[in-house]
């Protein structure tokens, strides 16, 4: 009985954690000012362009997969460490 009551809470626990979330739009706290307009913008960017990702921020992935074993070349500036003088 025990163990049956303590998952009904741990399952009513998750169930509140995951209910708290606020899927709101974002609004400026009363008394902020918007951020400045961008210059050569005609207007301010809105919260939603604000808080997206821009292409630089999450670039799309190479799958470009390496398929065989190959020999690495010869490397010129593959030097060894310089003694240090005494």
């Amino acid at each position: 009985m025990a163990r049956i009551a303590r998952g009904v809470a741990l399952a009513g626990l998750a169930l509140a954690l995951a209910s708290c979330g606020g899927r709101q739009p974002l609004k400026p706290v009363a008394g902020q000012k918007l951020p400045a307009v961008p210059v050569g913008a005609a207007t301010a960017p809105t919260a939603a362009q604000l808080t997206a990702p821009s292409i630089q921020a999450r670039p799309e992935r190479n799958v470009e997969l390496l398929t065989q074993s190959k020999v690495r070349g010869e490397d010129e500036f593959d030097l060894p460490p310089e003694s240090e003088p005494r």
